[in-house]
C-alpha cells in the first residue's frame, strides 16, 4: 500500500476526495485509457464543477463537451443520474455501493470503484485490469470474459481486500495491471507480488488469463460528403430514437450530391463493426437532402459532432476561392 502511494500515476482524478469527480472520472475511464480521459475530465469539470451543472445542463452541450470519448450512452447516463439525486436525495450523493448501483449507467464496478475511494467503503473492484491480475496470481484457468469466472475472481478480491484502506487497495489493484500486469509482456520483474503469482511459478504468465474468441468484427464501406457552402457546413442531426449516438449531427452520405476526387479514406471501430469511410468534398445541392441543414462553421465547436464526422472534415477542408479543386462533373 505505502508503495503505491508513492509510485502511483499522478492522474487528476486520485488528487480529491470529492465523490462527484470520482464518480465522473469512473464513468469515463469505462472502456477509455486514463491517459485519454485526461483532457476530457478537465474539459468537462471546468464547464460542470458541480452535481447541480451537470443536472441542469442541455444535453446538446453535454455531448459536445464528451464528444471524442465515444459510447455517449454513459453521459446521457451520467445527467440522467444527476437529475435523480437532485430530485430524489435533495443532491446528496450516494455513499454505499448499493446506493450507487440504483443510479442509471452504475454498475458493480463503478459503484464499489466510488464507494471504496470516495467514502471507505470496503467492497473489492473488478474490472479489466484487476481480473487479469487476479487470474495470474491464482492461475485461474476459466474464460476471463465468462460471468461464471468474473464472479469466482471478485469474490477472491473481497477475500484479499485491505478492509481498512479499500480505497487505497483497489486503486493500487487498478494500476498494478494497467502498468506491471499488462495483457502482452507483463512485467514481471517488476512486479511487487510476483513471490505469491501462481501463472509466473508455473510459467503461465503469458497464457493468462483465458481469453476465448470473440466474432470477427463486421466490415462496413461507407462514404460521406463533405459540402461547403461560403461559411456554412451541410450536416443532418440524427433522430432521438435510434440507438447510436441519437442526437448528434453528422455529414450526409452522397447520394443525390455531385462528388469531387476523394479526399483520403480512414478506419473506424463501432463496437462489433469496422468501418472504412471514404471522404468526399461535394458541390452544394439545389435542393437539400432529407433531414439536412445548413451549420455557419463557427457554429460547430458547440455542436455534438460524431467521431467520423470529424475524422471527415480533417480531409476535405473549405474552399478558399478558385483555385480550390472542383468536383468532377
Amino acid at each position: 500500500m505505502a508503495r503505491f502511494g508513492s509510485q502511483q500515476r499522478p492522474l487528476p482524478w486520485r488528487q480529491t476526495r470529492d465523490p462527484y469527480r470520482i464518480w465522473v472520472s469512473e464513468i469515463m475511464l469505462q472502456q477509455t485509457r486514463a491517459v485519454a480521459v485526461i483532457p476530457y475530465y478537465e474539459r468537462f469539470l471546468a464547464r460542470f464543477p458541480t452535481l447541480e451543472a451537470l443536472a441542469q445542463s442541455e444535453e446538446a452541450e453535454l455531448l459536445q463537451h464528451w464528444s471524442g470519448l465515444g459510447y455517449y450512452s454513459r453521459a446521457r447516463n451520467l445527467r440522467r443520474a444527476a437529475q435523480q439525486i437532485v430530485v430524489e436525495s435533495h443532491g446528496r450523493l450516494p455513499q454505499t455501493h448499493e446506493e450507487w448501483k440504483t443510479l442509471p449507467g452504475v454498475g458493480p464496478y463503478t459503484a464499489a470503484a466510488v464507494a471504496s475511494i470516495a467514502f471507505g467503503e470496503p467492497v473489492a473492484v473488478l474490472d479489466g485490469n484487476v481480473a487479469r491480475v487476479l487470474a495470474r496470481l491464482t492461475s485461474h484457468r476459466g474464460d476471463i470474459r465468462s460471468s461464471q469466472v468474473r464472479e469466482e475472481l471478485r469474490t477472491r478480491a473481497q477475500e484479499l481486500l485491505d478492509r481498512r484502506h479499500p480505497g487505497d487497495f483497489n486503486q493500487a489493484m487498478m494500476e498494478l495491471g494497467a502498468t506491471i500486469c499488462l495483457p502482452r509482456n507483463p512485467q514481471c520483474l517488476l512486479c511487487p507480488v510476483s513471490e505469491s503469482c501462481e501463472a509466473l511459478r508455473l510459467g503461465l504468465q503469458h497464457e493468462l488469463p483465458v481469453k476465448l474468441a470473440r466474432r470477427e468484427p463486421v466490415q462496413v464501406e461507407l462514404s460521406v460528403a463533405v459540402v461547403h457552402r461560403k461559411d456554412q457546413l451541410l450536416l443532418r442531426r440524427r433522430p432521438d430514437d435510434v440507438s447510436l449516438m441519437p442526437g448528434f449531427w453528422e455529414l450526409p452520405g452522397p447520394d443525390g450530391l455531385t462528388l469531387g476526387e476523394p479526399a483520403g479514406s480512414f478506419s473506424h471501430a463501432i463496437t462489433h463493426h469496422q468501418y472504412t469511410v471514404t471522404a468526399y468534398p461535394a458541390r452544394p445541392p439545389r435542393r437539400l437532402p432529407a433531414g439536412c441543414r445548413w451549420i455557419p462553421l463557427s457554429d460547430l465547436p458547440t455542436l455534438p459532432l460524431t467521431t467520423i464526422t470529424r475524422k471527415a472534415l480533417r480531409l476535405v477542408t473549405p474552399p478558399e476561392g478558385p483555385s480550390s479543386r472542383s468536383p468532377r462533373q
